[in-house]
């Protein structure tokens, strides 16, 4: 919010005279103008004074409302610098906009979405840029969604982060993972755009390189708050759970941590950031959640914004301005007329007056500096403040440690009493300790034989198909040779029977004219003939034919050297079809060499993986036996607990068996898959012994807690369980036992396990204790149901047994009158005790609740200690149950039955056994 501060108060101030409805069109108009010069095709960075005007708009009307109006007309998905530029507006307007903006943007984000995905498929330098920003700021739309503790703009108190976080581990690790998803969106985004910008030359000096840039400094924001509260709830973290638990957390953090500090290095050094921003410098290395001491020593990086150079406001006016003068005020006369034709009546102004304006002026400016001034000592002392608040809390923080140490070192203490006392007991162990080392060491150094070869057999198979892969490349080649020499063959040959076809074609036609023209040539001689012997009679006739007889001989001589040119071209085609026909046979001889030396290789090559693949078959059969040995090695330890008399102390609760027969007997199903894929391929064992491996862990672990359970269990249901426990455990060592031998592999049945599993499920939800079919926070309110209906059932019992003695007196006298009075008495009495032991077990249970319950309500503590409830409830119901079975009069029966009932009704095996709730373990009574 630093940007607002300086923008004049007028801008969202309405001047006397001017109507709702013309403030209105005047504040749509501004905005419009705001949002199209902030959000334009410009290869520029969004300038500060339109991003200032939108998120002031935002302020003004409670919302986001204009904006989107605007905005969602854009043609974002004509410019992905367009596109660009608006996601850096969204992400300041949800920084630093009013509250109600976060709402607003909820009913835009499959728009959002969309400018995403469709710049997403794009092969554009700024369209990845905007897929991913739109990633971001999706997730964070949804983390303060999710979470309003935390504002748009990420700033909250250490106590507020505390509040956020609660005091539930599991809330704790969900919100730290939250926190991590957040940090690589951001982190994410600032690495796209430093990989699209050259580092050679000084790109931040350039508008391209600043319309990248700019984004940043939001994610620079954003990132310093991500850093401080990650390390804050990682400690938290690492103070209620093992250290193994968070391996992953804290291999996440550091990964961010370091992308985190190369991101502000890279940003410090370029000048872009330096005038506009101050970069946080993080510790050389990531804080030791592993000691809790360290949190004293993490800083809270804070980011400083300098404050801006006010700019130069532009020509058009902004909300204050009005289409006409309001009513009562004279109209003033622009200071441009007054200039050009000099003011009304020639009246000019003299030189105090221009000194006097320049005064007002400079004071007006040196009040503005004054007041940025105060702002900003201002804001330099809230800073300061929050750094002494913060190191008064990190104080207090050390003085908890600090007391926390002590309780430590005192409990460390006491248990270095103890460690001395095990020593000895230790020291015994220590044989056993070394020769199970020497074991370990051994299968581990055996295992990483195996995964070594494993490994090379992996790497000669994948060199064998790529020589392969490269020998049927050759081949291929070779084949196509063969086939385009072929097919040149059979072109040829068509070509040659071509020739041959036109050849005799000519030479027909040719000899079709030399017969025509032999013909014509024996006409032509009779001719002559007639012609020789009529030339006797003309000599004109004569001299005609001699000619027209050159002319035919001319005429022959021509078709003779076309038959000669046409007969050495047959013999040409004739010689390069020869030549055709011996390049072909080489080519063909050539090409079987080379194709048999192929097959040769070929065949050598797949010898050679027929034995790497019998190897590697080995091999795998070996990891498999390996894994079944050690499989049965860890059932048979869990058989024989089952005969341990040390073993008689553990006891387990149905429940926890129930966990573990279920998730054993959802192993089998991995162990019939990873059977059936072994006997598929047997070049792939992977499956079978990572199920194997998890079904005799799961299958030892419910053969131990069922022999738990049935420790704690009645003395049949306890038989039944051992059993089914012995028959569990003998199944699977079979079983095992034939995925060792090769030869009954393929008839090894894992479905077998099925049953004793199932028969251990069912006896251990038949162990677990009957609840009443009431959800848990229906629990309080059924106590207080059930209480009041015991009361009431004993307020009726004792009007009803009045009624008796009453009627008793009535019907009764002398004897049968004083036994029946006395019955009455007695029952009467009883009540009273019934009444008197309802209302101290009332008393007795407030007590309970008020000194257990802490900051809870009393249905949370019913719903908390559930079996404590139910105890009551069913006390409750007997008691009541009771109180109505002793005034209960079959039809017929006398008074004296009374007695017989209530004794019955105690000595009922259908009744409840357990008429006094169970109290939790952590009550005591008040003394």
């Amino acid at each position: 919010m630093n940007s607002i501060k300086n923008v004049p108060a007028r801008v969202l101030s309405r001047r006397p005279g001017h109507s709702l409805e013309a403030e209105r069109e005047q504040f749509d108009k501004t905005q419009a103008i705001s949002i199209s010069k902030a959000i334009n095709s410009q290869e520029a960075p969004v300038k500060e004074k339109h991003a200032r005007r939108i998120i002031l708009g935002t302020h003004h009307e409670k919302g986001a409302f204009t904006f989107w109006s605007y905005a969602i007309g854009l043609p974002l998905s004509s410019s992905s610098i367009l596109s660009w530029k608006f996601c850096h507006v969204l992400h300041k307007v949800l920084r630093d906009g009013h509250p109600n903006v976060l709402h607003d943007y909820q009913r835009y984000r499959s728009n959002i979405r969309e400018i995403g995905d469709l710049w997403g498929h794009l092969r554009d330098q700024y369209g990845h840029l905007v897929n991913i920003y739109t990633k971001l700021l999706l997730t964070k739309i949804s983390f303060h969604l999710k979470h309003p503790q935390f504002p748009a703009g990420l700033e909250v108190t250490d106590e507020v982060l505390e509040k956020a976080a609660g005091t539930d581990v599991n809330n704790i690790f969900q919100l730290t993972v939250e926190m991590f998803d957040y940090m690589d969106c951001e982190l994410k985004l600032s690495e796209s755009v430093f990989r699209q910008l050259n580092t050679a030359i000084a790109v931040s000096q350039m508008s391209s390189g600043q319309c990248r840039l700019a984004p940043l400094i939001q994610v620079i924001q954003d990132c310093s708050h991500l850093y401080h509260y990650t390390v804050k709830l990682m400690f938290k973290l690492h103070s209620c759970l093992p250290a193994d638990t968070l391996q992953g957390h804290r291999d996440r953090f550091h990964e961010q941590f370091h992308s985190l500090k190369n991101f502000f290095r890279r940003a410090s050094d370029m000048l872009y950031f330096k005038r506009l921003i101050q970069i946080p410098r993080l510790p050389e290395g990531p804080p030791n959640f592993l000691r809790a001491s360290a949190l004293a020593e993490h800083i809270k990086p804070v980011v400083v914004i300098p404050e801006e150079a006010p700019e130069e406001e532009e020509p058009e006016n902004l909300i204050e301005i009005s289409s006409a003068p309001p009513a009562g005020e004279p109209v003033v006369v622009a200071d441009l007329f007054d200039q050009t034709f000099g003011p009304p009546n020639g009246s000019m102004k003299d030189d105090r007056d221009l000194q006097i304006e320049n005064l007002k002026r400079e004071v007006e400016t040196l009040r503005a500096e004054l007041e940025k001034i105060k702002m900003e000592a201002q804001r330099y002392i809230s800073q300061l403040k929050g750094q002494v608040n913060g190191l008064e809390a990190e104080l207090e923080e050390q003085r908890k440690q600090k007391q926390k140490a002590l309780v430590d070192n005192e409990q460390l203490r006491h248990e270095l009493a103890q460690l001395k006392a095990l020593q000895l007991e230790g020291a015994r162990n220590q044989g056993l300790r070394e020769e199970a080392e020497r074991k370990a060491s051994a299968t581990e150094a055996r295992y990483s034989k195996l995964k070594e070869k494993h490994s090379e057999l992996i790497n000669t198979h994948a060199e064998l198909l790529r020589k392969n892969a490269d020998t049927a490349k050759q081949l291929t080649v070779t084949q196509q040779s063969q086939e385009e020499v072929a097919r040149v063959k059979e072109q040829l040959a068509f070509q040659m029977e071509q020739a041959k076809r036109e050849s005799e074609m000519k030479m027909e036609e040719q000899s079709d004219q030399l017969e025509k023209l032999k013909r014509e040539l024996a006409a032509r001689a009779g001719e002559l003939a007639r012609a020789q012997e009529a030339l006797s009679r003309t000599e004109q006739s004569g001299s005609e034919l001699s000619s027209r007889l050159d002319t035919l001989n001319a005429e022959k001589e021509a078709l003779s050297g076309v038959v000669r040119q046409r007969e050495a071209e047959l013999l040409a085609a004739q010689s390069l079809v020869r030549e055709k026909e011996e390049a072909l046979s080489q080519e063909q001889q050539r090409s079987s060499q080379e194709k048999g030396e192929l097959r040769g290789q070929l065949a050598e090559k797949e010898s050679q993986e027929q034995g790497l693949r019998q190897k590697l078959l080995d091999e795998q059969l070996a990891v498999l036996r390996s894994a079944a040995a050690e499989a049965e090695a860890i059932l048979q330890d869990a058989v024989s607990k089952l005969d341990d008399p040390l073993h008689l102390r553990c006891t387990s609760s149905p429940d926890y068996l129930v966990s573990r027969a279920q998730a054993a007997l959802d192993s089998v199903s991995g162990l019939e898959q990873g059977h059936t894929q072994y006997l598929a391929s047997s070049e792939d064992a992977s499956a079978l012994v990572a199920a194997l491996t998890r079904f005799s862990h799961l299958a030892a672990d419910t053969i131990v807690n069922g022999a738990a359970t049935s420790h704690l269990a009645p003395t049949d249901p306890a038989d039944r369980l051992m059993d089914t426990c012995r028959e569990c455990g003998a199944r699977a060592l079979e079983l095992v036992g034939q995925l060792q031998d090769q030869t009954v592999l393929p008839r090894a049945q894992p479905s077998l396990m099925r049953a004793p599993l199932q028969g251990i499920l069912q006896l251990g939800q038949d162990l677990k204790p009957k609840s009443l079919d009431v959800r848990q926070e229906e629990l309080g309110a059924m106590v207080d149901k059930e209480m009041a209906a015991t009361s009431a059932a004993i307020e009726d019992a004792v009007r009803r047994i009045e009624d008796m003695m009453s009627q008793a007196r009535h019907e009764s006298s002398g004897v049968k009158l004083e036994v029946n009075e006395r019955i009455l008495n007695s029952c009467t009495d009883l009540m009273k005790a019934i009444r008197l032991l309802v209302m101290t077990s009332t008393s007795l249970q407030k007590e309970i609740v008020e000194s257990g319950r802490g900051a809870a309500t009393q249905q949370e503590f019913y719903a908390k200690n559930s079996r404590w409830t139910e105890g009551l409830i069913s006390a409750s119901k007997a008691v009541g149950w009771g109180a109505t079975q002793l005034v209960y009069v079959h039809p017929g029966s006398q008074l004296t039955r009374l007695c017989f009932t209530w004794a019955n009704t105690r000595n009922s095996s259908s009744a409840p056994m357990r008429l006094r709730p169970a109290r939790p373990s952590w009550w005591q009574p008040r003394r």
